[in-house]
């Protein structure tokens, strides 16, 4: 599936490449990469990337705007050293410096101070957000934001602008264990690049929970583009494709991967295998990767996106801000209880559907009606029942808070004795309409309500 193109319903930094010399309307794109070293397992596939006039007849992009453009500027096969591709930087975001996507003045950074209330924010209702892993993170968003990162919302972009999704794929705990390179995020979005025939002139987010939150301002600082305020989710869910992106007949695929250990794996397929394929990847390549994802125009990116949860976060991670801030569709408190037990599983396994197995955690409110509250988890709490009733589910964000600290509490780190309120999280609206209840409601999680 090619970028802009939607599916039908149903179905340690490195050393920069030397630049080559930039082309208008006469790139050469490769295919399919073939190359490669061990570790390598890029795919080829039928689609072809958009070249301008005086390009080799291709098959036909269809319909769609981004595939009748001409005069695109190209990535050429020129080589350097190495045997690679060269890719042309991109424009440095500096005030006053237009972007191949924008051209605009730059309207806001996130610097320094603003990283710190960011990440804060992506914190509070984040689940599976160790300590080691986020610091990780965000030590190595401080290392590069230089300035800062240009923030801009899809809008500002011209409308043909290929924008790019980025995002920590695998489980927070490898990281924290198989440390990064440094050059993931640039490696993956390049690669992508070639395999599309053209720059990136933006990057977006998947979700916004803790460390993904982190990995695409990396990859804006590192690629020196603007990140788009807003994010595919509104909240996080467990599967690539669980996104407002593919509600609105975006594609993941093309999808590039980056691993810890230099791999480097282009993924093309159907939309409905990317998770089936990308799972064992990524446990291959050590349990945790860099993915770049969901290639797309600007003008699809502004129809699909939940605009301004960047900013929303900053607010959200600003001493004294109520926990609220980070809940622009509502948050309710259900109970406060007492963990009694934690039955079943809450480890993971190379199972495809879903990253854990499944396992349910009971409490008791110690006062009021003194409910017995029974959390059922695949991954995460996807179902409240209070006394036997429904009371909450997916696609709400159901969360523990530790009434100590006012840390969220994961479904791996629950365990009897512990004091926690529950707090259900309202999703975007587009999760509650028919297609985004098939894709993260309880039947999503195989639970028949």
């Amino acid at each position: 599936m090619l970028p802009g193109r939607r599916r039908e319903p149903g179905t340690r930094p490195g050393r920069p490449r030397r630049a080559g010399p930039r082309r208008r309307g006469g790139g050469v794109r490769r295919d399919a990469r073939t190359a490669g070293g061990a570790g390598r397992a890029d795919r080829a596939g039928a689609g072809t990337g958009g070249a301008g006039p005086g390009a080799a007849a291709r098959p036909r992009r269809g319909a769609h705007p981004r595939g009748q453009r001409g005069g695109r500027a190209g990535l050429g096969q020129d080589r350097g050293d190495d045997g690679e591709p060269d890719v042309v930087p991109a424009r440095r975001a500096v005030p006053g410096a237009g972007h191949r996507g924008g051209g605009h003045a730059v309207s806001r950074l996130i610097d320094l101070d603003e990283l710190g209330r960011f990440s804060a924010g992506a914190r509070v209702f984040a689940t599976g957000a160790g300590d080691s892993p986020y610091h990780l993170a965000l030590d190595w968003a401080r290392s590069v934001a230089g300035k800062g990162v240009e923030l801009v919302t899809a809008g500002e972009l011209k409308p043909e602008t290929l924008c790019v999704a980025v995002s920590l794929a695998g489980s927070t705990t490898a990281l924290g264990e198989h440390l990064p390179r440094g050059d993931e995020p640039e490696r993956a979005v390049r690669a992508l690049e070639r395999r599309l025939g053209e720059r990136a002139g933006a990057v977006v987010a998947l979700n916004l929970a803790a460390e993904n939150a982190l990995v695409p301002l990396i990859a804006a600082a590192m690629l020196r583009l603007p990140l788009v305020d807003g994010d595919g989710s509104g909240r996080v869910f467990p599967l690539v494709e669980q996104t407002t992106y593919a509600l609105g007949g975006m594609s993941p695929a093309p999808l590039a991967l980056a691993g810890g250990s230099g791999e480097l794996i282009l993924l093309e397929t159907e939309a409905g295998r990317v998770e089936e394929l990308l799972r064992p990847v990524v446990l291959a390549v050590g349990g945790w990767a860099v993915v770049a994802c969901y290639p797309m125009a600007a003008a699809d990116l502004a129809r699909v996106l939940v605009p301004g949860t960047v900013s929303l976060l900053i607010r959200a991670g600003t001493p004294g801000a109520p926990r609220s801030a980070a809940a622009p569709f509502g948050v309710r408190r259900l109970c406060r209880g007492l963990i009694l037990s934690v039955e079943g599983s809450t480890g993971h396994d190379a199972e495809v559907s879903l990253p854990s197995q499944p396992s349910s955690i009971v409490l008791r409110e110690p006062d009021g009606m003194r409910r017995l509250v029974r959390l059922e988890a695949h991954n995460e709490i996807v179902l409240a029942l209070a006394d036997g009733a429904v009371v909450a589910t997916v696609p709400d964000q159901i969360c523990m808070i530790c009434t100590g600290d006012g840390m969220v509490v994961d479904v791996d780190e629950a365990r009897p004795g512990l004091e926690v309120d529950i707090m259900v999280v309202k999703a975007a609206p587009v999760w509650h309409t028919e297609r985004g209840l098939a894709l993260g409601g309880p039947r999503a999680f195989g639970i028949a309500l």
